[in-house]
């Protein structure tokens, strides 16, 4: 009953709200949608308690018969592991956090009751998603995160900027989750199962078919599960805003505050990294696979991390963060080092929420202003949040002494992962290691440029917004509090359990690594210049920003004008979404275009029934013309009629 409470009380409480809001009130539904997820979180600590940390074991909870169709036969059940209990708490204690804070962020909205609903039943898939037993089952969760994210990002469904980021979110995703279904056919076909247990039993002994037929293509062997690999990939980059799928990101920011908190800090965006942890049994038999994922996380981390630099909205700075960090966790995938990719996601929860958060309550300060460039000297005005950034900043950069238990979350994760990636034998490990370091550099200069230009110097705001700033109720301070607790403890507490002496004992078989797998061992016997190697960039990163931003504003306007080239380079995001345009949307619009005007206007309907009809018309027209109502015409007619008749019956008695 623990964990069917778990999944299934966010699902009451969506009901409750959503088909009875009207009915109950505003307040019955916060106070119910809360209550529940509260609830949940506690319950989630105490299944993370006895399966991770105590001896409890990996178990499979039956919730009811579902599909049985040939071969294809599984059912609803969910999977509690190590893993799963991980998600768990992630999901539902930052949740929780944000049902709680939204309630004060959202005060003044009138359809509170609807968005409570949207945040409890994107917990719900989110729930369906991490204790998913198969992969149609996670499939399902997987598509229902992708609705819920529509719905959250459109929920001030007015803003024209609202709809179009919802629906750019929920395409893109598209393009990727195409890729993720076919990745499980591709399995099926290989493994002749969807279940977990089966796939991960078969693929161990080797007991699989070892062809496929993909496209004209036909694989076999390694080349095989490399193909089926590559697409669940595809549908991770696509859900974790990896590099060329990571377009929606950015623009998803038009959702409210608590929205980016709760889907791009903690939940949606981290399922990719579930999907491809969970399926490691898979991907240890695919090392051109691994390598792919590798490229593309040091990749993203490095874009993703450049573009951060020069924005000037507060929450864009933090959701290109976001996008960087993934980066990072697919790295320590793609190199084996799955406990330090699960490890950052779960420090990456706290500090990215907290980072979140911290942000809404410097827009409700500022009367909603986003843009940086129009705020600073906040310091003074809200104290609490500027210290609960400063934390969750400290935790982002990764600041902490290496070689010592000093440190705040990332830095523990984060020095795991760059560790990890310079003591692979991946092909692209380098290139990896190299493309973190530098997305460190620039991670510590992006956060500390927030900071700074948000708090310090003179207020940049005009006199009525100054007037008005405040400090955030106690409602909304409270789960920026407790995440920073997390942002600070989480790293140093969990190591060993996560990625060092306590791992086999923690992840009990949950994460699966090859016996020739030793990257753990390996990272812990770097160089000292690569231990060191983080903090230095980290420092590195604070003092130029501080020299930028404190001790000689004009430097940044100044290189702006002389590299104009690179800063708009930077400034339009690599003008992917130019490209994008360029390539897909206007050639899309194109046809359309083509098939409405001329397909379907000219052609079907012009000669179909619209054609058909204005011929009938056009007859009936002339037809008409005949009843002019004069005897002599009509007389007429009916000797033209007579003549025809004779005509015909002289012409016909000729052949006969």
């Amino acid at each position: 009953m623990l964990y069917k409470a778990i999944v299934f009380l966010p699902l009451i409480g969506f009901l409750m709200a959503g088909l009875g809001g009207r009915t109950i009130g505003v307040r019955a539904s916060e106070f119910v949608t809360c209550t529940f997820m509260v609830l949940v979180a506690v319950l989630s600590w105490i299944a993370f308690i006895s399966v991770g940390l105590g001896s409890g074991k990996a178990v499979s909870v039956p919730v009811l018969h579902w599909v049985s169709s040939g071969g294809l036969v599984f059912n609803w059940a969910l999977r509690i592991d190590t893993l799963t209990a991980v998600m768990l708490v992630v999901v539902n204690t930052v949740s929780a956090l944000v049902h709680i804070y939204s309630i004060g962020y959202m005060h003044h909205d009138p359809s509170r009751p609807r968005f409570f609903a949207y945040l409890s039943f994107f917990t719900f898939m989110m729930l369906m998603l991490v204790t998913a037993d198969n992969l149609i089952q996670m499939f399902f969760g997987w598509e229902g995160v992708g609705l819920a994210s529509y719905l959250l990002i459109g929920f001030w469904f007015q803003r024209p900027s609202a709809n179009k980021a919802a629906m750019k979110a929920f395409i893109v995703n598209r393009v990727g989750d195409f890729g993720f279904l076919l990745g499980i056919f591709g399995v099926f076909v290989l493994f002749g199962a969807v279940g977990f247990e089966t796939i991960f039993a078969r693929a161990g002994s080797g007991e699989y078919v070892q062809t496929l037929q993909f496209l004209s293509w036909r694989f076999s062997g390694h080349d095989a599960l490399t193909v089926v690999c590559l697409l669940l990939f595809v549908g991770a980059m696509g859900k974790s805003a990896q590099f060329l799928l990571h377009t929606w990101l950015p623009d998803a920011m038009e959702g409210p505050t608590p929205v980016s908190a709760l889907i791009h800090a903690a939940t949606m965006v981290t399922a990719g990294v579930f999907m491809v942890a969970r399926m490691s049994p898979v991907f240890e038999l695919a090392p051109a696979a691994l390598t792919v994922v590798v490229f593309i996380g040091a990749t993203t981390a490095f874009f993703a991390a450049t573009v951060g630099l020069v924005q000037n909205d507060i929450k864009r700075v933090i959701a290109y963060s976001t996008c960087s960090q993934l980066g990072y966790m697919f790295v320590a995938l793609g190199v084996g080092a799955y406990g330090a990719g699960i490890f950052h996601l779960f420090t990456h929860a706290f500090f990215k929420a907290l980072l979140f958060l911290g942000a809404g309550s410097v827009i409700h300060a500022v009367s909603d202003e986003q843009d940086m460039r129009k705020m600073g000297g906040l310091r003074q005005y809200i104290p609490t949040t500027y210290w609960m950034m400063i934390i969750g900043t400290l935790a982002l950069t990764g600041v902490g002494i290496p070689g010592t238990w000093i440190g705040a979350a990332g830095f523990f994760s984060k020095d795991a992962i760059i560790e990890s990636a310079f003591a692979s034998g991946n092909s692209v490990a380098g290139y990896a290691f190299w493309m973190l370091v530098i997305a460190a550099f620039f991670t510590s200069f992006y956060s500390w440029r927030l900071i700074f230009m948000t708090f310090h110097g003179k207020p940049r705001a005009t006199a009525d917004v100054m007037h008005h700033v405040h400090e955030s109720p106690p409602v909304m301070l409270v789960p920026l509090v407790l995440l920073a607790i997390g942002a600070v403890f989480a790293g140093a507490v969990f190591l060993p359990y996560f990625f060092g002496s306590s791992y086999a004992g923690f992840w009990k078989g949950a994460l699966f690594s090859a016996s020739k797998n030793a990257i753990m061992e390996q990272s812990h016997h770097v160089p000292l210049w690569v231990k060191w190697s983080p903090f230095i960039v980290m420092v590195a990163g604070f003092v130029l920003a501080w020299l930028f931003y404190i001790v000689a504003p004009a430097i940044p306007r100044t290189l702006a004008r002389i590299f104009s080239g690179p800063y708009k380079f930077l400034l339009n995001k690599w003008y992917f979404d130019e490209l994008y345009n360029f390539i897909f949307v206007r050639p899309a619009f194109t046809v359309g275009r083509f098939l409405w005007k001329i397909g379907d206007g000219k052609i079907i309907d012009g000669l179909g029934p619209n054609g058909v009809a204005a011929r009938v018309l056009d007859v009936t027209n002339r037809v008409v013309r005949m009843q002019t109502g004069y005897l002599y015409h009509y007389a007429f007619a009916m000797l033209i009629g007579v003549a025809a008749l004779i005509t015909w019956m002289m012409i016909g008695s000729f052949y006969r």
